[in-house]
Parts: C-alpha cells; structure tokens; sequence
C-alpha cells in the first residue's frame, strides 16, 4: 500500500476544536430533532403555528421539566425519585384541606411547597441514613404518598381555590408568555448554573462517578444527596401549584403517570441513568422536543393511549440506543 493510499482516520476526541464537540453532541442531535418536529407540526396541522397554540404547548412540558431539573441531577449523583408524581398528589391535597379551611393563595403556596419538602426529605433520609435503594425506597413512597390522597379525597375533589391563584397556572407575564413558561426560563438558567459553574454542580458529578472516591476527596456525599431529595421534592411541590391552579381543582389521580415523562426527559436530555454524566441544556431541549411531540399528536386527535405507548417506546430506545451504539461500532471495527 502507497503512502498515498492511506484510509481516512477518525479525528482523535482530544484533537477537535470545541465547535467539533458542540457539532457532534448529544444536545445538537436533540436540536436538530426539536427544528424538524417543529416543522413536520407545522406542516401536518393548520392550527400549529397559532401564537396562543404554541403557548398552550408549552403547557405539555413545563410542569414536568421543573421536576426534571432536579431529577437530573439527582439521577447524575447515581440516585433516582420515582415518587414525584405522588408528590404532586399529595401536595395538592394538602393544598386542598388548607383551601377548605380558609388559607388564603400565600398560604396554598407555602403548604405545597413545604409537602413537596417533607416528602423530598423523608426519600432523602430512607436513603442518606438507611442506605436504602433509592428506586425501591421511591417506589414505595409512590403508593404511600398517593394512597394518603385517596384517603383524604377518596373519589372526591377539592374545587374553589382562590381567583388570585389561578395566577400561577393560567396567567400570563405579557402577551403569549405565560408565567409557568417564565418559571421554566428561571429554573433551567438556575439549575444549569449549579451544576455547570459551582462547587456543588461538581460535588454532584464526582458523587455519581464515584461515590467513595468522591467521600475520600472532602466530598460530603450523604449531604449532597440529601440535598438533590429535597430539590426534588420541593419542585415536584412548585409543580403541584402551577398543575393545581391550571385545572383549578385537585383529585388524587392528578398527575398520574407523569413520572415516566419525568425520567424520560431526562434520560432524553442526555443525562446517563447509571449516573456521572448529563447535562441541563439538553434537558431543556428535550423538554421542548417531548412537548412538540405530545401537542403535535394532540391536534392530530391521536388518543391519550397512544401518547403513553410512545413515552414508554422512547425511553427504552434512549436507554438501549447507547449500548447499541456501542455494540454495533465494536463489531465494525
């Protein structure tokens, strides 16, 4: 073989300028699936490209990525809430008994924040000073959670919340903006800051790379993880205020299911589900890319049923799609 005649060689990872690694990210392929859903909805329905449309679609994913800024970095620690949804429940529930009992919109805010917090804090503790596994610990307080809801509700609703805190879920800061949509801006700016920029978003990969190697370095890992619980639960409880005042009543089936659509948009953003990788920015997009899909399938009348069957099919593609890739570059080579 001439020297000429040499094969193409892969450009080794530590020779790429930084507008090669942006180009070949993750986040970049889930954008470019954002722009070309964004056009196949436009094309496919008349009523897409609607201003107030595309507000209300927005609707499909706020209150799900506020939890999921915290689920991502509860899963990079290498830990996982699976009871989020039931948070919900349970909040808006105690949001419901202090409405009956005459609370007024600061005091609903302040009861389902601080259910969102006890709920966090009681995962937190089963698994920081038990040692328990999160996804088992999660799992039960999933049931126990909602089943404190159908207890107090039972086939029940709680309706009549003040108009002031309708504000939440169904206001607008200006024009087509809403103010969940605003809260979405200001978390994600938060949430990408802690983990990118300080000292506790490093804590937080170096937990979930190495959990011992982590405690050996100076790093409190119980602490930070008891931390990432309590976020959790404390933006499952943000969520549980805007979703209560959006439907304007609470019933214990309220937010069902929406924890696979939690995880999911986490593990679509890019986040590793073993824990040590993953980012914020491309959990906003795939916030943006779940919320396009659902509200696309819903103007195309497409059954609630088969909304669910795809959310299951796409994380466990996300989830195998790696160890595809994986495999099939091994075999190739």
């Amino acid at each position: 073989m001439s020297l000429t005649d040499t094969a193409p060689r892969r450009i080794p990872d530590r020779l790429r300028s930084p507008l090669q690694d942006k180009l070949v990210s993750w986040e970049s392929l889930l954008l470019a699936v954002a722009i070309a859903i964004f056009i196949v909805n436009s094309l496919a329905s008349p009523y897409f490209l609607n201003a107030w449309n595309l507000s209300d679609a927005t609707f499909n994913f706020t209150e799900k990525a506020m939890i999921a800024f915290a689920m991502a970095l509860l899963i990079i620690s290498g830990e996982i809430d699976l009871s989020v949804a039931a948070i919900i429940a349970l909040a808006s529930t105690a949001m419901g008994v202090a409405m009956e009992m005459g609370a007024g919109t600061p005091m609903l805010v302040l009861v389902g924040l601080t259910t969102g917090v006890l709920c966090g804090a009681f995962n937190g503790a089963l698994v920081t000073k038990l040692g328990l596994p999160s996804i088992v610990v999660t799992i039960g307080t999933m049931s126990l959670f909602r089943g404190i809801s159908y207890i107090i509700l039972g086939d029940g609703a709680f309706r009549g919340y003040p108009s002031s805190f309708s504000w939440f879920g169904q206001g607008y800061v200006f024009w087509v903006i809403s103010v969940e949509f605003v809260i979405f801006a200001l978390l994600a700016v938060i949430f990408g800051v802690v983990l990118h920029k300080t000292n506790f978003g490093r804590m937080v990969y170096a937990t979930g790379n190495n959990a011992t190697g982590a405690l050996f370095s100076g790093v409190r890992v119980d602490r930070v993880k008891m931390t990432l619980f309590l976020l959790t639960g404390l933006m499952s409880g943000l969520a549980a205020i805007c979703l209560t005042s959006r439907l304007g009543s609470t019933r214990p089936s309220i937010a069902s299911g929406m924890e696979l659509e939690v995880v999911t948009m986490v593990v679509l953003g890019g986040v590793n589900i073993l824990g040590g990788s993953g980012s914020i920015p491309g959990v906003v997009i795939a916030a943006f890319v779940m919320g396009l899909v659902t509200f696309g399938l819903g103007l195309l009348n497409v059954p609630g049923i088969v909304m669910s069957i795809f959310i299951g099919l796409l994380l466990i593609g996300v989830i195998a799609l790696p160890r595809l890739w994986t495999m099939w570059r091994k075999n190739a080579g």
